[in-house]
């Protein structure tokens, strides 16, 4: 099933909780459309793509998202990706047990700008390997600009 990328009816403020999503490892952004940012949170582990569910309750609690938002994982040519169904499903699971509408962004590029920015906030070598964070953290920056074009078209 295709996830949609904005919803149909934008509001002014919103925020997100992003997810660059993985079989063993998931990366975790927050962010808002305020000012359009977003901050990497945590990189949860997974079990198969499967994460520890009550972790994710907690983020949900804590931060309070409108929206989830889920990459994408389509190829460079924007065919399929080999995961895409996967994330595809995780994203319906998200919102099938929090009942907060989750959407897609296209997230080919996200782990290659991930490494430029951890190299240029010297991030430890350690740390790089490891970056699904700040990946989930460019894919949520990219969707915010996209929900602000949309809601400042749809809003006016």
């Amino acid at each position: 099933m295709a996830i949609e990328n904005f919803p149909s009816n934008c509001s002014s403020q919103i925020s997100a909780i992003s997810f660059d999503y993985g079989t063993h490892r998931i990366g975790v952004a927050f962010g808002q459309s305020i000012s359009i940012t977003a901050r990497s949170i945590v990189i949860l582990k997974a079990k198969d793509g499967i994460p520890d569910w009550d972790i994710v309750g907690d983020l949900v609690e804590e931060w309070k998202p409108d929206f989830f938002v889920v990459g994408m994982p389509y190829n460079p040519d924007g065919t399929d990706g080999e995961l895409l169904p996967r994330a595809q499903k995780f994203a319906n699971r998200l919102y099938g047990r929090f009942g907060i509408p989750a959407f897609g962004m296209d997230e080919h590029l996200s782990s290659k700008a991930a490494i430029t920015r951890a190299n240029e906030q010297n991030i430890s070598a350690k740390k790089s390997v490891a970056i699904d964070d700040i990946a989930a953290q460019i894919i949520l920056e990219s969707w915010l600009k996209g929900y602000r074009e949309r809601s400042s078209k749809i809003l006016k």
